[in-house]
């Protein structure tokens, strides 16, 4: 799907993640951005970073998408709800979780946590859960490391299990070419890791397991910090706001299914 140009003449989807994701870093080489992203080709980060800054400073990208978030959350859960108490408490648990992660070792998460907390609620919830996403993003990324699996090795592995999305979809949005996620699989099946036919292995399942377990292990100082009932309000209550903005649109049909269960489900909680 293309992307709208907006007043800083930036016109396609990757464009506009980078300038997103990668402001709270600053100006830095691609490679910096490359190796914190992980998942994504190196040709990819470089094509963009950091000729992109000659078009928006990292500064303007934050606000941006500070504005473009407080925006889009009106719009797909409605005035009422993100000006409701329910929300401020949200995003009030949702800060102190995500201001109690680990710095040492996450330097997307610090980045992020170096920025100034937004005033409105749905904005600070929302910024709050980009702390929460980079503090596991930073661990798994260790993890991955760990266990000698590239970027593009991760991506390959997912995509071959049952939980992963299809290489079709992941394969040209990270940057990788049919050459470069052929050489991931054959790495893998060297390993056992998948078939021939790249398929996962029960070998690959286990591990793939192992990876998920130890990013959580990980990634557990946060929710420790909140306590066992501060997440299970914030997560009822953000799996509802999930449900209403999935309900609204904001997922494309082949992605809802990963990121939004059934509606029975959201009405059970």
């Amino acid at each position: 799907m293309a992307t709208e140009v907006g007043p800083f003449g930036i016109d396609d989807h990757s464009s506009v993640y980078l300038a997103g994701r990668a402001s709270a870093l600053g100006i830095v080489d691609p490679a910096v951005v490359t190796a914190v992203f992980n998942s994504f080709a190196p040709r990819l980060v470089a094509e963009r970073i950091p000729a992109l800054w000659d078009l928006i400073s990292p500064g303007q990208a934050l606000r941006a998408r500070e504005n473009a978030v407080a925006a889009a959350l009106e719009r797909l859960l409605g005035t009422e709800t993100v000006r409701s108490a329910e929300l401020s408490e949200a995003a009030k648990l949702a800060t102190a979780a995500a201001e109690a992660g680990a710095l040492p070792g996450r330097p997307l998460y610090a980045a992020n946590s170096a920025l100034d907390l937004p005033e409105r609620p749905h904005t600070a919830l929302w910024h709050a859960a980009t702390m929460l996403r980079e503090h596991r993003g930073d661990g798994h990324v260790a993890v991955l490391g760990h266990f000698e699996l590239t970027g593009v090795d991760s991506l390959v592995i997912d995509c071959a299990s049952s939980h992963g999305m299809a290489k079709e979809i992941v394969m040209p949005m990270r940057g990788w070419t049919e050459a470069e996620w052929s050489a991931g699989r054959e790495r893998l099946a060297d390993r056992g890791l998948v078939d021939a036919e790249g398929r996962i292995t029960p070998r690959g399942t286990a591990l793939r397991d192992e990876v998920e377990a130890e990013t959580t292990r990980l990634d557990r100082r946060p929710y420790d910090a909140l306590g066992a009932a501060g997440v299970e309000r914030l997560a009822r209550y953000v799996h509802r706001l999930v449900g209403t903005a999935a309900d609204a649109g904001v997922f494309p049909p082949p992605l809802r299914g990963f990121f939004a269960p059934a509606a029975d489900v959201w009405n059970a909680l």
